[in-house]
């Protein structure tokens, strides 16, 4: 990539995601609404994010927590109306924020109207908007697909004798994106949202749209490039947006597929490779393996420079469907705040975009409920039902469940020490983390060394720097356990950055060629170094990024 031509605005930017429902209740019903997010555009201005990704707020009957979508040209009443949503959009616009929708596609809820009439008759002019098979020769499923939330992939209608086909919720039935009706039909609704005037779409799942059901082809189906850039073509590609895809399946190879400029289809994708090696290779998320560093840096190594000329990464700890980044891979406990502002420090002072989820600038953490009934998360409480019956204890399930369940994201924000940590004023919907007493905005903002302060800087020093946002990235120290440094170069600017990921002291010496080097400690997590030649002596979680002079070697 030439930073002298290609530059787009989103390059520079930092992304702040918002989980509607736990975000803040402006209205005391115990369920976070855009009013509320409109209240807190001052907060998110003063931290400095470019862009807010919104968790999914169209009308939905909250089957998977509104990413089971029943019309996506409206908002459902429990987060507001579509007139706060565009006061949103124009508030957040008057801050320098852009609003980047959730776009789900893959599927809908099934009280779309589409599916409604789907499942009328055989013939129905929306039956083709879904996927359909007669029942197997033993009158059950088409094959043995299984739901990602449990369960088979099939449901059948009694109605009409035939499965509808399912890859989450029995209540989210997939899109036939091989009809060109449905095609039409999402490309004309984007557009709709595009001329209110939001800033671009987090796309959910997109690499599963191109499916070939039969083959049980889920990911990278033959049809997936062509539908994206059909989709480019006739919505967001004349237009100077952000657009990224959730693709669990993506590599550096098929990531340069979506995201090269070239292609014209999508600004960038999540990639989730340093969140599954954390994974057991047979239980998955529910059996967790230690975090690894080597695989870590290895990993980081292959996507920094596998996209280092064509594409563009996205860069994140965490989401509304993983683990508190600090609870994952760094201290919960004793060193919180430092191994909070290690994980930032490492984060973004990589290239690509970062992206914040909400209470992650305040180094919020996993919460652990001891009965199955205080979750909420569809996933977690499938599972939990599927895997007890099949002899797997209460005890594991939990264990699992604390380590990787997707609520350790989604209890409120927590704006103070306050009931219900400032969240609702009525009873929230899911219960908020007791360490909200200590650990919340309100503390942060009066503590100058802050884990929020933290990140407050590093996304000032991405507007400043010009070479942490296009510098090439060169990796430094591969083989050492517990130290993962690397520096940026762009022209004659060089950028070190040096994290250790332990709660033990860490010795290093860097290579011969930064030995000489004189220049600038732009950040760091403890009191600031003076020197960074010799032989260092690491603190705990200890991290620091220098601005080397570029006069030197």
């Amino acid at each position: 990539m030439n930073p002298a031509t290609d530059k787009k605005w989103w390059h520079d930017a930092v992304v702040y995601q918002i989980y509607p429902r736990s975000f803040m209740d402006a209205n005391g019903d115990g369920i976070g609404d855009l009013a509320g997010i409109i209240q807190r555009l001052d907060y998110l201005q003063r931290l400095g994010v470019n862009v807010i990704w919104l968790s999914p707020v169209f009308s939905s009957p909250m089957d998977d927590n509104g990413y089971d979508i029943s019309d996506y040209q409206d908002i459902a009443p429990e987060f507001g109306t579509l007139a706060e949503m565009e006061q949103l959009i124009a508030e957040a616009g008057k801050r320098d924020i852009r609003i980047l929708m959730d776009l789900v596609v893959n599927h809908t809820s099934d009280e779309h109207p589409w599916f409604v009439e789907a499942r009328r008759s055989l013939d129905n002019p929306y039956r083709d908007f879904y996927i359909w098979r007669q029942p197997a020769a033993d009158g059950g499923p088409p094959n043995d697909f299984r739901s990602y939330f449990g369960g088979s992939g099939w449901e059948y209608d009694a109605a009409t004798g035939e499965y509808y086909f399912h890859q989450f919720s029995r209540k989210q039935p997939d899109l036939n994106w091989e009809n060109p009706r449905v095609q039409a039909e999402v490309h004309k609704m984007m557009n709709w949202w595009l001329d209110k005037g939001i800033g671009g779409f987090r796309m959910d799942v997109i690499d599963l749209i191109g499916k070939e059901v039969d083959a049980q082809i889920m990911t990278n189906g033959a049809r997936l490039h062509p539908l994206l850039q059909e989709m480019n073509r006739a919505t967001f590609g004349g237009r100077d947006l952000l657009t990224v895809g959730e693709t669990w399946s993506a590599t550096p190879e098929t990531a340069r597929l979506y995201s090269d400029p070239a292609r014209e289809e999508l600004s960038m994708v999540f990639q989730f490779e340093h969140i599954t090696q954390t994974w057991d290779d047979e239980a998955g998320k529910w059996r967790s393996r230690p975090f690894c560093l080597a695989a870590f840096k290895a990993i980081t190594d292959k996507w920094q420079l596998g996209l280092a000329d064509s594409g563009w990464n996205s860069l994140f700890w965490n989401n509304h469907d993983l683990p508190r980044a600090v609870s994952k891979f760094g201290d919960p406990g004793r060193y919180r705040v430092e191994s909070a502002k290690m994980l930032a420090t490492a984060l973004h002072g990589l290239k690509g975009t970062p992206y914040v989820y909400q209470g992650e600038e305040i180094g919020m953490t996993n919460v652990r409920f001891e009965r199955i009934d205080q979750y909420r998360d569809i996933e977690s409480l499938n599972l939990y039902r599927e895997r007890t019956a099949a002899g797997v204890t209460h005890e594991q399930m939990l264990a699992g469940i604390h380590a990787n369940g997707r609520d350790n994201a989604r209890t409120p924000m927590q704006w103070s020490g306050e009931a219900n940590a400032g969240f609702t004023r009525g009873t929230p919907w899911i219960e908020v983390n007791p360490n909200h007493d200590r650990i919340n905005v309100a503390a942060a903002l009066d503590d100058p060394d802050s884990v929020f302060y933290h990140y407050q800087r590093l996304i000032r020093l991405r507007k400043a720097h010009p070479v942490l946002v296009y510098g090439d990235y060169q990796p430094l120290l591969s083989e050492h356990p517990q130290v993962f440094a690397y520096q940026r170069r762009l022209g004659d600017q060089r950028l070190l950055v040096v994290c250790n990921f332990f709660a033990g002291r860490a010795s290093l010496t860097l290579p011969a060629g930064l030995q000489q080097q004189a220049g600038e400690v732009l950040i760091s997590n403890y009191a600031p170094r003076d020197h960074w030649r010799g032989e260092l002596e690491l603190q705990p979680y200890e991290a620091f990024m220098v601005l080397l002079d570029e006069a030197a070697g």
